[in-house]
């Protein structure tokens, strides 16, 4: 079963303007979201027990192998799309075959759209796993085209397999072959005119020298984590200028939703909304496995308000 988990629209107490953050971490911020959006729509107090909460079935929505947490109702833009810079940053996690990403990616930008009321978005940025910047160690940006004898490529994962939890976090940087490979289906979403532009995230001047000349649509953005606030590096600004790249910084984690945190908000427990592993087989059972995250930011430009942000992330529920 696919598992559709939503955060309505994050800014719905009134818009936000861009440079004030609402949290500090894309993790926190999901997770926080999700569970304010789950509690709003059971309309019960979030210190109430678990046990006394009302079942999924009637704050959930199913069509098909498909269930929708909480039931959806989109928030369209208020004013004509030409008034927005819309962006999307899509996440693919660790440990799921890149060969689903071409599917991935269609149904990421396809749930905003809807979400929004809108037929195309402005920039696309993706996020590979395993791959963080590090101003000051070049060696970060290293990636080799062989996976390490003791660790599964993410090209050789099993879909069935059921990893530790450090698996989740643990991720190996995915070879250019794979990007590259991941890439041919940005460039072919962006012929088709739903993407405007496209980015990469945590690219540093190794690994930007080795992938832009692989690519048919070059991106335009290259978003960086820069820890603790510090200077982004000279050579990297340069080598950005020169390529016509635009540097922007962000807080976000590679791995927004690893899987014991998945199961924590959909379990029984005491933090926990019950859909999973519910009393008197109320609850679904089985092995949920997060297979990507997206989040999308409607910034009215006139006025440099975001409007709309919010957040959707999959899952898989494979039975017992």
């Amino acid at each position: 079963m696919k598992l559709v988990l939503s955060t309505s629209n994050i800014m719905s107490g009134g818009p936000s303007v861009i440079r004030r953050p609402t949290f500090e971490k894309s993790n926190t911020e999901l997770t926080s979201s999700l569970r304010a959006n789950f509690t709003e729509t059971q309309n019960t107090p979030p210190s109430e027990p678990a046990s006394s909460k009302p079942s999924y079935k009637t704050w959930t929505t199913q069509v098909a192998d498909t269930l929708y947490i909480p039931t959806h109702t989109p928030s369209p833009l208020s004013e004509p799309r030409e008034a927005y810079d819309i962006t999307l940053k899509l996440f693919y996690l660790p440990n799921i075959p890149s060969s689903r990403r071409c599917l991935q990616t269609r149904d990421a930008i396809n749930l905003v759209l809807e979400e929004l009321g809108t037929k195309s978005i402005d920039l696309l940025i993706v996020s590979f796993p395993g791959i963080s910047f590090d101003a000051d160690d070049s060696d970060s940006d290293m990636d080799t085209d062989e996976p390490s004898p003791t660790s599964p490529s993410l090209s050789q994962s099993n879909s069935n397999s059921n990893p530790t939890p450090a698996d989740d976090t643990d991720a190996l940087p995915e070879d250019l072959a794979t990007i590259i490979t991941t890439w041919r289906t940005l460039e072919t979403l962006h012929d088709e005119g739903l993407v405007s532009k496209l980015g990469i995230s945590e690219f540093g001047n190794t690994r930007l020298e080795r992938f832009l000349p692989n690519t048919r649509i070059r991106p335009a953005v290259d978003q960086i984590n820069v820890r603790d606030c510090c200077v982004v590096p000279k050579p990297l600004i340069l080598y950005a200028k020169k390529e016509g790249l635009e540097l922007l910084t962000h807080n976000d984690c590679t791995n927004v939703l690893p899987r014991g945190t998945l199961r924590e908000i959909l379990g029984k427990g005491e933090k926990g909304f019950g859909v999973l592993d519910g009393e008197e087989g109320e609850g679904l059972r089985g092995d949920v496995e997060p297979q990507w995250v997206v989040k999308y930011t409607a910034v009215v430009k006139d006025r440099g308000v975001v409007e709309n942000k919010g957040y959707f992330a999959v899952a898989e529920l494979r039975g017992e």
